[in-house]
């Protein structure tokens, strides 16, 4: 049982108490019967009213409940729909004074959000406007009488922030724009001329509208500006070429040059101004010292000939080179002829260098096949026969491979220009193979030159005996005995005639050389390697060195024969 309802029984307990209490207080009095009929009567009319009257009270308060429901479901179905969420859903049975409670409640939570989305709508388009004037850009299009949703909002909040990043980007690119316009115009010696220019450079840059034409306009003027500056520099950077060039030419002294050195950097207006007039001052005095300077240019241009790899021919057919009428007419050829040749080289540098190249690498080639047929290479010593032996090596590899690239290159050159590249006056290829072999006719012309020069030793050794294989010092060592030398002679002399048969060779009479024989020292006999077929310690030394052994054996040979030559 509840406690209200035991209550009420309670307040009845108690009503029937009080009214025994009146009844035994009318008896104690002696109240006749009507008037207690009549106090009971007022007694009720009291209890009933004041039980009517909380009735009503009650029945009141139960309708401003039902009222206030019936309020808040309007109000709640109307914010629900303003801030674009689902209706409010009671959940299970509830009192009438729990669901106003909870509609109340809802209520005042969905006022707040309405009106927190407001004031975020409204500070929203303030950031928007502010962003827009500054980018020269529409407002955000959103309906601002009503309540925007969550979706909307965040919407909003990401195009403010784009629109924040695009600022920074704008204002970055701005400040670094105008930085260089004003460093270009303080090279140009440039005053801003245009209000534009003006409010650039001279007014804040936060006032300065960061739209996409001001940004394009500022870039153009930039390129213009850098453009007029490259010019600057192209046309001082001409004229100190020029001025180095007749600096050369005209063989100024150091202390003149840097007289003007201050004006050799740089591309003002009063730079440009005084490399003007040092110009204007050299070319005074070239017109005055021709001769000098034409000699000058023509040194010059055959350095551009050799550069160029020009031929005999191509040198020759440009006749003022070779004239003696040193005019101001002949300069002038001179100087286009050089202008001429230096943009040729510029246009052709690569294949010229790599041209270049290959002539290098072919050189070092050449040196390298000489030194391996010297024999005297195997003398050398600390790793350099080594050294070579790889350099060579590498050599015989990349030569190819450098002629091929080359090669390419050139037939791609030569489709594109429509005539051929040549070297020396003939194709490059051409040239090459005529290198090539050049250099196998001079190994083929070494090799017979090898072969004729053994077959002679040969025939030299046959007629007159094999090589001596003693060292040659020592007879430098032996003193000079010329009795005995005479008395040598006579003895071989006459052992020849007795021991020898004659045959003819070379036109005369030779007799045979005996087997063994007496040095000029008169000591042991000397055995010889044709007799023995052996070598001393001293020849096996000198092996490696055995061109020069043979010809050193060819003169030993005839000094030890010469008392049987006829």
């Amino acid at each position: 049982m509840r406690r209200s309802e035991v209550l009420a029984e309670e307040s009845i307990v108690c009503l029937q108490k009080a009214l025994n209490h009146l009844r035994e207080i009318w008896e104690l009095i002696g109240i006749p019967e009507d008037q207690r009929l009549q106090r009971t009567e007022v007694v009720k009319k009291h209890i009933k009213d004041l039980l009517d009257m909380m009735i009503a009270e009650e029945e009141s308060l139960k309708e401003r409940l039902i009222k206030s429901i019936s309020v808040c479901q309007k109000e709640l179905n109307t914010l629900c729909s303003e801030l674009h969420v689902e209706p409010f859903q009671e959940e299970g049975e509830t009192t009438i004074l729990q669901l106003e409670k909870d509609l109340r409640t809802q209520v005042e939570l969905m006022r707040k959000q309405k009106k927190e989305r407001r004031q975020e709508l409204k500070l929203l388009q303030e950031q928007d406007q502010e962003l827009c004037e500054i980018l020269c850009m529409p407002h955000y299009d959103i309906d601002s009488n009503s309540v925007p949703s969550l979706e909307e909002l965040n919407q909003f909040r990401q195009h403010v922030a784009t629109l924040r990043e695009t600022k920074a980007s704008r204002r970055e690119e701005f400040v670094n724009i105008k930085r260089q316009i004003i460093l270009c115009m303080e090279e140009l010696d440039h005053t801003p001329d245009t209000s534009f220019e003006r409010d650039v450079v001279c007014e804040d840059e936060d006032a300065f509208c960061l739209s996409l034409e001001n940004i394009a306009t500022l870039q153009k003027l930039l390129r213009q500006l850098e453009m007029r500056k490259s010019q600057n520099e192209a046309v001082c950077e001409g004229l100190r070429a020029q001025i180095r060039e007749l600096w050369d030419r005209l063989q100024i002294p150091a202390e003149e040059r840097e007289a003007v050195a201050t004006v050799m950097t740089g591309s003002k207006a009063k730079v440009k101004k005084a490399l003007q007039l040092e110009v204007d001052r050299l070319e005074e005095l070239k017109m005055q010292n021709m001769k000098k300077v034409i000699e000058a240019i023509r040194v010059e241009l055959a350095q551009y000939w050799d550069q160029c790899f020009y031929s005999q021919e191509q040198r020759q057919a440009f006749a003022p080179y070779y004239d003696e009428d040193y005019t101001e007419n002949l300069l002038q050829l001179h100087d286009a002829e050089i202008v001429r040749l230096k943009n040729y080289y510029e246009v052709h540098k690569e294949l010229f260098e790599g041209v270049q190249k290959w002539e290098e690498s072919w050189r070092l080639f050449l040196e390298f096949e000489r030194k391996a047929s010297d024999p005297s290479r195997f003398t050398n010593r600390g790793g350099n026969l080594l050294k070579e032996e790889k350099q060579r090596a590498k050599l015989q590899k990349t030569l190819p491979k450098l002629e091929e690239e080359l090669k390419a290159r050139i037939e791609t050159w030569e489709q594109e220009h429509s005539k051929a590249f040549v070297v020396n006056g003939q194709k490059f290829m051409e040239y090459v193979m005529e290198q090539w072999e050049m250099h196998r006719l001079e190994k083929e012309r070494a090799k017979q030159e090898r072969q004729l020069k053994n077959k002679k030793q040969t025939e030299t050794e046959m007629l007159y005996g094999s090589i001596p294989r003693t060292p040659n010092k020592r007879q430098g060592l032996t003193p000079n005995r010329p009795g005995k030398v005479r008395k040598l002679n006579t003895t071989t002399m006459s052992n020849a005639t007795a021991n020898s048969s004659i045959r003819p060779a070379f036109g005369g009479t030779v007799y045979r050389s005996p087997v063994s024989r007496l040095p000029p020292s008169g000591s042991k006999p000397i055995i010889t390697s044709t007799c023995l077929g052996k070598k001393t310690p001293q020849a096996g030394r000198n092996g490696a060195n055995k061109e020069n052994l043979e010809l050193n054996g060819s003169i030993l040979s005839a000094r030890t024969f010469k008392g049987f030559q006829i």
